[in-house]
């Protein structure tokens, strides 16, 4: 048996585009749901695995939508693939029925995976020239020169920290971090 399964990030998304493909490609059921890939219970997918039998392939448009990781990837297709189910994803072109196709399939994760390590490398390697040439990287300060000055001449006149904290826009910790007890 054929089962379909697709999933909208948000719940604007339209699967539209992913139904159209999974009903010609024979899917006799298909299961759907609008939700983030990330950690929170998918129960569209745990409706489909529900009803995989051993010899049954999960039909996917794509690969993302199974999993934003690519080990999160990997291990679901690995345990589908111990409960004897095979996937396929229509647009990427993988088919881990044959054998050719799951070395194909864990040979395209470890170049993800490699893509993936890439730029974080050159992302640290980018902030580190930038900082380099003198340019301040992150989020932008939320005390400035001028904050830190007026709480200071708050704190002096014996305004209590929460009051000084709420007039300037920031919080207590944040207030503490720049204008410390101790420095009134």
């Amino acid at each position: 048996m054929r089962i379909g399964y697709a999933r909208g990030s948000t719940a604007e998304q339209s699967l539209a585009l992913q139904l159209d493909a999974l009903r010609p490609a024979g899917c006799e059921r298909i299961f759907t749901e609008k939700a983030s890939a990330g950690p929170s219970p998918r129960l569209g997918l745990s409706e489909a695995r529900s009803h995989l039998r051993p010899g049954d392939v999960l039909v996917v448009w794509q690969l993302d939508r199974l999993g934003r990781s690519v080990k999160g990837l990997v291990d679901l297709v690995g345990a589908l693939a111990e409960e004897g189910v095979q996937c396929q994803s229509l647009t990427d072109g993988i088919d881990t029925t044959p054998p050719h196709g799951r070395c194909f399939f864990h040979l395209m994760a470890s170049l993800a995976q490699r893509d993936r390590a890439l730029i974080g490398e050159r992302t640290k390697a980018g902030l580190e020239a930038a900082r380099k040439r003198g340019r301040v990287v992150g989020r932008k300060r939320r005390m400035t020169p001028s904050k830190i000055a007026s709480a200071q001449q708050l704190r002096r006149g014996r305004l209590p920290p929460r009051e000084v904290a709420h007039a300037l826009g920031g919080s207590i910790p944040t207030l503490y971090r720049w204008v410390p007890a101790s420095s009134r």
